[in-house]
């Protein structure tokens, strides 16, 4: 195995890993995607299906940076506070906006809430992985 490559591998397995999620997601949620995807899987060379898979996660990595460059790019979004600069750089961010840019913004008290929600539930997972782990 050469070095140079292991970045770039690790990279398609990831995407790779990606795509499959997704695939199975689109499995699991649509009856309609079930049927199409279960068909895939028995009439597909698995080099084609890897190949499929691998564009799904690569496609599916872009959004989610897309979307998480798009949530920390928001003027309310920062972990320091804010000095006199980022403000007059927020202030001439807001003013250039048009009406017609506008995006669908989540809140961010909701995604705070709802990553605080996750945590819990991954705490509670883990606290019940360890009572059964036990038994």
């Amino acid at each position: 195995m050469n070095p140079d490559n292991l970045p770039q591998m690790l990279q398609t397995g990831f995407h790779l890993t990606l795509g499959a999620t997704s695939f199975l997601m689109e499995t699991l949620q649509d009856p309609l995607k079930r049927e199409e995807n279960l068909d895939k899987l028995k009439q597909s060379d698995l080099s084609l299906l890897a190949d499929e898979l691998l564009e799904k996660g690569e496609m599916t990595d872009r959004e989610a940076r897309n979307f998480v460059d798009t949530i920390f790019s928001q003027p309310g979004v920062r972990e320091n506070a804010p000095n006199d600069e980022s403000v007059s750089h927020q202030e001439s961010d807001t003013a250039t906006d048009t009406p017609g840019d506008s995006v669908v913004q989540p809140d961010v008290k909701e995604i705070q809430e709802l990553t605080a929600q996750m945590a819990a539930l991954r705490a509670q997972l883990e606290n019940l992985r360890a009572e059964n782990s036990q038994d």
